[in-house]
């Protein structure tokens, strides 16, 4: 597990206000692969940058058995090409890594496609959490 102080973070990501960002391309590889490397603050410092200042949490990536998300955005159809793209993925042994949000609830940032096709596949997601300290 790793601590971050966020500072001059924009806030973005505040729960709130329902805005979605796109995340830079070398991290979205990262995550659809499930090689993320560490430190994770540094390898998700654009995602740490949307959330309000605080202290936080990171830990991951682990599998998770149970996990009662909240998705930031709305969940894709099941027939989704990305979800059989992460589908196919994880059948032939990837692990994907979704990132959740954890608090009170927790909220699915990033993954939604990769969430589906887990669930799809009856496998145990691959997630970095990030929790307030």
């Amino acid at each position: 597990m790793e601590r971050v102080t966020i500072t001059g973070g924009t806030g973005f990501l505040e729960l709130n206000t329902g805005g979605r960002a796109e995340l830079p391309q070398s991290l979205r590889i990262a995550l659809a692969t499930g090689q993320v490397r560490l430190p994770l603050a540094e390898t998700l410092s654009d995602l740490l940058a949307l959330l309000v200042d605080g202290q936080y949490r990171i830990s991951g990536p682990q599998r998770l058995e149970s996990l009662d998300l909240v998705p930031a955005s709305p969940w894709p159809d099941d027939d989704d090409a990305r979800v059989t793209y992460y589908r196919t993925a994880i059948r032939a042994g990837h692990r994907p890594v979704a990132v959740v949000l954890s608090g009170t609830r927790a909220f699915l940032l990033d993954g939604h496609h990769k969430i589906s096709a887990y669930r799809a596949e009856g496998v145990t997601p691959s997630v970095v959490l990030i929790s307030g300290s």
